[in-house]
């Protein structure tokens, strides 16, 4: 048992809610150098959780910071100085431009980073090694174009002594070359965004440099604010358009010399999506991906020189998954461990997610993890007991906990969750390993959070221990149950259903179906949430509706490489196969389905689902409402669709037969189409090519597009409205209640 008692503070518990759209992603929870308590925000005042018990330690006090709105903060390596993010703004999908301040401790002042930068301009600050300067991402010309674009971008090195900038990176002559962070595509796609970082001693920074010239702009038409029109112009690379060019580069600081990494024959085209410094050295690990992305390169290479060795590769027939990072370490796939002498990455190269641990002197890899099992997360090392954390569910593919093995491969996966917790585990592990965040939840209990010591996975605080807080007797109360289904096709799905309060089995009562169905998500999670419809005003249950979810194949579900992958070339045809026999064997399990009213409906991807559903099996469902859908996969952009349905110019077909838009002559049912003329995500373009389509072919359908909305439709308010239309759609055309 750790001698160290900790007090829990909330608001740090709940996982996805303080740094995730805060642009400083550090480690997930800071915790001090010997891991007896951790800084957070409390009313702008940051703060030391105390493991003695003790009260909560005031470290930098509101009235020392003239009470700035503090949305994250990062410390210098000797705690000597902080560094605060404050009005920030949003970049495409996170708040990752906005102001900067250091506050000195020693000096007991403070000092705002980059006063003569536009207001909200500066990304990615980090302090140099020597806590000298910060280094800065900044759009000189942003007062005059699109705030969401990064074109333009260069990086900044500022003096704390006397607030000398230095710029280091040059756009000149050019409107769209983007140094330290990345355009629309590399973020979505690759969560690229932070794109330089310094090495050990400060010499150095290394830096992506994104040349968005050759990529067109897709032009979103603002109609609402003016009476004349504006255009928003979003460099967006589309299906079969040419690869945006990246590099990457390296600055000698004391010189300004920029040195140009040497990955492969430039003549190809490539992604380059991670990178890092190997500790201990001034090498580079950087990883290059073919188009099809998949076949992964992993090069070492000399920062002085700029020539680069191949130091291991990773082929896959469909794609190899490059998005399985380590926690906070989006420039990195992969963990350092023994003083950078070896790392841990991910492959499915066995037919599983497994790690792997590759030693980089004697270029030998070890297979980590063993057995019928895929590691969905990898979460963190333990340098003492040489023990790797992660995330698994050997058994139950809708549950998630934390497993521990041996990195030496040698051992059996150790389950660390209490048993008694069925349901969904996340952990933020801390540096050491010596304690974790732990949040947990099941579809019939409340999100609960703790701290617990590891690898006792010991509860530190009495009055959060889940084992005495758990009860599974409300599992009784709930009327979710999860289910397994076999189709036609000898398909077999986990998913789950939510019956009608007060079901009367001499009746039958409509069911609306919700789908995902895509690469990005799995919807039959042991969860909380699990069976709650937030576009629906009132309650399904009660309202007598059957609600139900099912994840086919090519959803991240952890079965196995050959089941995610059985997607390939396959978008919206073996998925929404699966999703229509999928129906027909709930109907068959559940007899007091009216198959008469069937309703589906889903978002993005789940709108595309939704779309095929209606028009390649309009005898199966006769309802649809489809939120922000592709309805052609031509449409977007390359680095996603091309992942999941190869090459164009080999597999055109394929998204042809594959795009909603195809099989729209086939509408029977009622259909709601809703999306953002602001989508940056999903173009706007998708819902008018639809719409044309069904004009064609003169069918009925109801269409509803919000002004200037985005892909989440969250902008002004707009999503009460969209569930108040949502929910009337679905009482008109799919009547609840039995009969």
């Amino acid at each position: 048992m750790h001698k160290y008692l900790f007090k829990v503070f909330s608001i740090l518990l709940i996982f996805t809610s303080i740094n995730l759209n805060a642009q400083l992603l550090q480690s997930d929870v800071p915790w001090n150098e010997d891991e007896s308590g951790y800084y957070t925000i409390k009313n702008n005042n940051i703060i030391l959780v105390s493991a003695t018990g003790e009260a909560d330690q005031i470290i930098l006090s509101a009235l020392k910071t003239k009470n700035l709105n503090i949305e994250s903060f990062v410390f210098s390596n000797s705690k000597n100085k902080v560094l605060l993010f404050t009005n920030s703004v949003k970049v495409w999908r996170y708040r990752t431009r906005g102001d900067y301040f250091v506050y000195d401790f020693e000096k007991n002042n403070i000092q705002q980073i980059g006063k003569e930068m536009p207001i909200s301009s500066l990304m990615f600050a980090k302090f140099s090694p020597d806590e000298n300067y910060v280094a800065y991402v900044s759009k000189e010309n942003s007062e005059n174009s699109n705030r969401n674009s990064t074109t333009r971008a260069n990086i900044f090195l500022e003096s704390l002594d006397d607030s000398s900038v230095k710029k280091l990176t040059s756009s000149e002559g050019t409107e769209k070359l983007i140094n330290g962070t990345f355009d629309w595509v590399y973020e979505e796609e690759f969560s690229c965004r932070d794109g330089f970082l310094f090495n050990e001693d400060g010499t150095k920074i290394a830096y992506w440099q994104v040349d968005a010239n050759q990529v067109k702009d897709f032009f979103m038409i603002n109609n609402t604010d003016s009476i004349y029109s504006s255009t928003i112009p979003v460099e967006y690379p589309k299906v079969g358009e040419p690869v945006t060019p990246v590099k990457i580069g390296v600055i000698d600081l004391p010189s300004g010399k920029t040195t140009w990494m040497k990955v492969g024959n430039s003549e190809e085209e490539f992604y380059l999506p991670r990178m890092t410094w190997i500790p201990g050295t001034n090498n580079l690990m950087i990883q290059r991906l073919n188009r099809k992305q998949n076949h992964s390169k992993i090069f070492v290479s000399d920062s002085e020189t700029g020539i680069s060795k191949l130091l291991m590769e990773d082929k896959d027939d469909a794609w190899v998954d490059v998005r399985a990072s380590w926690p906070y370490q989006a420039k990195a796939g992969w963990k350092f461990i023994n003083d950078g002498k070896e790392f841990l990455y991910i492959s499915e190269k066995d037919g599983w997610s497994h790690l792997y641990s590759f030693n980089i002197k004697k270029q030998k890899e070890y297979l980590v993890t063993k057995g019928d099992y895929d590691v969905v997360k990898p979460l963190a090392y333990d340098s003492e007991t040489k023990e790797v954390y992660f995330i698994a569910s050997p058994d139950n593919p809708t549950e998630r906990y934390l497993y521990k093995t041996s990195v030496n491969g040698k051992g059996k996966a150790i389950k660390v969750t209490p048993n008694i917790l069925k349901g969904s585990h996340n952990y933020q592990i801390s540096t050491k390993a010596n304690f974790a965040f732990h949040s947990f939840s099941n579809y019939y209990t409340y999100p609960m959070q703790a701290i617990v010591s590891l690898p006792e996975h010991q509860f530190v605080n009495d009055n959060q221990n889940m084992l005495d807080k758990y009860d599974s007797k409300l599992k009784k109360n709930n009327p979710l149950e999860f289910f397994e289904i076999t189709t036609k096709d000898d398909v077999t799905m986990e998913g789950w259903i939510v019956k009608p309060k007060n079901l009367d089995p001499n009746k039958k009562y409509p069911v609306l179906f919700y789908f995902y169905s895509e690469p990005a998500g799995q919807t039959a999670q042991n969860r909380f949430g699990a069976g709650y419809n937030r576009l629906y005003d009132g309650n399904l249950s009660d309202d007598g509706y059957v609600y139900v979810t099912f994840d086919g194949r090519g959803t991240p579900s952890p079965k196995g490489r050959e089941w995610r992958k059985a997607i390939y070339r396959n978008i919206g045809k073996i998925n929404v196969r699966d999703m229509a026999m999928g129906a027909k064997a709930v109907f068959e399990k559940y007899n007091f389905i009216d198959t008469s009213r069937v309703a589906v409906h889903g978002w993005s991807g789940g709108g595309s689902a939704t779309l095929n559903c209606m028009f390649q099996y309009p005898d199966i469902f006769h309802t649809g409402i489809a939120v922000a859908a592709v309805a052609n996969q031509l449409t977007y952009d390359n680095i996603y669709q091309e992942r999941y349905m190869g090459d164009p110019k080999e597999s055109y077909q394929d998204y042809v037969d594959g795009s909603p838009i195809t099989h729209a002559k086939n509408l029977k049912g009622n259909l709601l189409y809703i999306h953002g003329t602001g989508d940056d995500n999903v173009h706007y373009q998708n819902a008018e090519m639809l719409a044309n389509e069904l004009i064609k072919h003169k069918k009925i359908f109801y269409m509803l597009p919000y002004p200037n909305r985005s892909h989440s439709i969250r902008e002004d308010d707009a999503l009460p409205h969209v569930k108040l239309m949502f929910t009337d759609f679905l009482r008109k055309y799919c009547p609840p209640g039995g009969k």
